[in-house]
This record gives C-alpha cells, structure tokens and sequence, in this order.
C-alpha cells in the first residue's frame, strides 16, 4: 500500500512506493536512496545490528526512527524474521514533533 499523505497507513516494502513518500520530502531524495540501499542490502537479526550500520537509529516501541540528511526521521517497522521493512513514514521535524507517529510504536 502506498500512501501520499501522513494520515494514510503506510506499508512501503518497494522502492517504487519509497519514491512516493520522497515526493513529500524532495531535498531527502539523495539521502533517503542511500538508507534504501543500504537497508535493502543488509541481513539484520536485531536493533543492535541496525545501530551498527546507523549509529543514530533509535528505537521506541516497534519502530525504528532513522535520522535522514539531518532534518527528516524515517519511522520504519522491521520483521527480522522476514528480513521485511515496512516505511511508515517520512517526516520534516515539525510533523516529526506532533508526535503521531507514535501510533505505531505498539
């Protein structure tokens, strides 16, 4: 499922529907690329292996909140057992702060 506004649900699992969500967000284009491909070509077993390929990831709840080109935040949900990352979100810091994004921490 792709989604073009903040409020939809979001389940970006290719890089066609991440392109959708950067379309929001141009100026992370570069950066947001870079995540995916580094994302698509890792094997992780756990958040400890996710902060070692991106120190600054943190962690609240279930998801995984990635700092992009310094002023956006990917909040991604990860099943490592199926090696599948599912985008929830690309958010500038003042949609990051409303804090909505929490509804998928749990």
């Amino acid at each position: 499922m792709y989604a073009f506004c903040y409020d939809e649900v979001v389940n970006v699992i290719t890089k066609t529907g991440l392109l959708h969500l950067v379309k929001r967000h141009p100026a992370a284009r570069e950066a947001v690329l870079s995540w995916y491909g580094a994302a698509k070509r890792a094997a992780w077993g756990g958040f400890h292996q996710v902060r070692a390929d991106f120190p600054t990831v943190d962690q609240v709840g279930e998801v995984l909140i990635f700092n992009i080109a310094g002023g956006y935040r990917l909040i991604v949900r990860i099943s490592y057992r199926s090696q599948r990352l599912y985008i929830k979100a690309l958010l500038n810091h003042g949609e990051y702060d409303r804090k909505e994004w929490m509804k998928w921490t749990h």
